[in-house]
């Protein structure tokens, strides 16, 4: 009989439970740094999820405590299903493509690794929330039985739906552009945090929770979220509704459990195809078409196009880029959808995307060397820095007339688009000239080993006198703009207010211009101390 044979479902499980306990308990080892943080995020877990469990026990009897319940577990699922895509290294065990060559069986393979992913913050969480959400809806003996079963199915389908998500994209996730996922994770909880902010003050001006019934009655028949569903069902007397969300959430489990092992059995059978048709592609040779045509000649347009691709296939400056072009979108766009916002609050989309031309150097990270070889002189270090701005204007000036046409026609206040547009570019010529100076007087190294951190130990300092000094000294510089535009308004020159339009314009070339050309000596300069700064770690 083969080994592979003999290994079923009730060995392979506390097996596995002692491999996850294992890894655990030998990662917190590792470092005392690591061993703190893991201390603390349990900590904190346990807190957020006892002060839920007790907020959920006070809504016992309220008239929508299901409709709470029920989003919060939706919510929650869809936490599960995509964590595993933007943190694949936050868990181990989430790479079940380490097992391929041992003699395992996909079938009792996923038993074994549902019941020992069990193990973890994750799940004590959720249990947390199926638990206090038992409490919240369950009346009566037969509704106390349904809480069981629902809570059981809540926990299970969310664990196998981040295994099956994890499954199905792990040659993503293992990949270059799996990195890049990960790195754009802190785009996701930006956003997340607005869309939240907006919905409660949504709820707010609503007059309470009734406003969530109209969701609810959609998620309570949408697995996990039916499971909990059920709870509410049953207390009522629906036993027939009851069964049915509990047999939803129960079809929802058999299915991804099935969709997990077909995946185990894809990834234990078949080979890594990943590079095989990167590697059959033909060369592409670069052409005289495209971008880089209409771009001027000499160093000024391979800088650019240098800049430019760094947007595209640098992770870390890809994630900075599409942060800032999506959270100075968002900003405006849902203030002015709340009916309390501004016009003005467009200009967030000017100094977001002005923040990437600090630190221009350490972007470059060890690389910066073959840059440095290239400067000579106070005009080579002008034109690599006046290049790096005009590849950030390419993107920046025509998304931040578009931010401030959108944000103008939601609010319907068209007369105020010069002058915000005008504040807007004023705003990014004084952020294009600190940043270049920034940059020559205080570069940092962008760490390339962790998606997580931006700035190297022991230059945390840097990072900050660079940024908001930055920051601060541009908004000095734009205080002319500023005076002339309070003083169109207090005059009541309502006329005159579309000349902002120009004279920010040229107030924001002209000082841009300047930044850049103070910017270049210090630079030339200081070419062997930026490069120890920008290459430390």
């Amino acid at each position: 009989m083969s080994t592979a044979s003999t290994l079923n479902t009730g060995t392979l499980t506390p097996i596995f439970v002692r491999l996850k306990l294992s890894l655990l308990r030998n990662g917190l080892r590792q470092s005392s740094g690591r061993r703190a943080a893991y201390i603390a995020s349990i900590v904190v877990t346990l807190l957020f999820a006892a002060g839920q469990l007790i907020g959920l026990i006070a809504l016992r009897g309220n008239d929508h405590a299901d409709s709470v319940v029920v989003l919060l577990t939706a919510v929650l699922a869809l936490g599960w299903a995509f964590m595993p895509l933007f943190f694949p290294s936050g868990d181990e065990t989430l790479d079940p493509t380490r097992l391929v060559m041992l003699p395992l069986h996909p079938r009792p393979l996923v038993s074994a690794l549902l019941v020992s992913s069990l193990v973890g913050i994750g799940p004590l969480f959720t249990l947390c929330l199926a638990v206090g959400s038992a409490f919240a809806l369950a009346h009566g003996a037969f509704a106390v039985v349904v809480s069981v079963v629902g809570a059981t199915l809540t926990l299970l389908v969310c664990v196998a739906l981040a295994r099956a998500v994890a499954a199905a994209n792990i040659r993503l996730l293992t990949s270059r552009k799996g990195r890049d996922l990960a790195v754009l994770s802190g785009l996701v909880i930006a956003i997340g945090i607005q869309v939240v902010n907006f919905g409660a003050q949504r709820l707010g001006d609503a007059g309470g929770l009734s406003a969530l019934d109209p969701a609810a009655r959609i998620a309570r028949w949408l697995p996990p979220a039916s499971a909990i569903g059920a709870m509410d069902s049953a207390s009522e007397g629906a036993y027939a509704t009851a069964l049915t969300q509990l047999a939803l959430a129960a079809l929802a489990l058999i299915l991804l459990l099935r969709s997990w092992q077909r995946s185990l059995t894809k990834l234990m059978t078949s080979p890594d195809g990943s590079t095989l048709a990167a590697a059959s592609e033909p060369t592409r040779k670069e052409s005289a078409t495209g971008l880089h045509r209409l771009l001027p000649e000499g160093r000024t347009s391979t800088v650019m196009q240098r800049s430019l691709r760094y947007v595209w296939r640098d992770p870390k400056t890809k994630a900075a880029w599409v942060t800032a072009l999506a959270i100075g979108l968002i900003v405006p766009l849902f203030n002015a959808l709340q009916g309390t916002g501004s016009i003005y609050f467009a200009c967030f989309a000017a100094g977001m995307l002005g923040i990437q031309m600090y630190n221009q150097f350490g972007q470059d990270t060890s690389a910066f060397w073959m840059v440095a070889l290239t400067i000579s002189s106070t005009r080579d270090a002008y034109i690599e820095l006046r290049a790096r701005a005009l590849a950030l204007l390419v993107i920046t000036l025509p998304y931040t007339a578009v931010v401030v046409a959108l944000t103008a026609a939601l609010l319907g206040d068209w007369q105020a688009l010069p002058e915000v547009l005008g504040l807007s570019f004023a705003l990014l010529g004084a952020m294009l000239a600190t940043g270049a100076v920034a940059s020559a007087r205080f570069p940092y190294s962008i760490p390339q080993d962790s998606a997580y951190k931006n700035v190297a130990p022991g230059q945390v300092g840097l990072a900050w006198i660079s940024i908001f000094g930055g920051m601060i000294s541009a908004a000095v510089l734009c205080a002319p703009v500023i005076a002339l535009t309070i003083w169109l308004h207090a005059s009541n020159s309502q006329s005159a207010l579309w000349l902002l339009l120009p004279v920010g314009a040229a107030y924001g070339t002209l000082i841009g211009w300047a930044g850049i050309r103070m910017a270049a000596p210090q630079t030339a300069n200081r070419l062997p101390e930026i490069l120890a700064a920008v290459s430390k770690g």
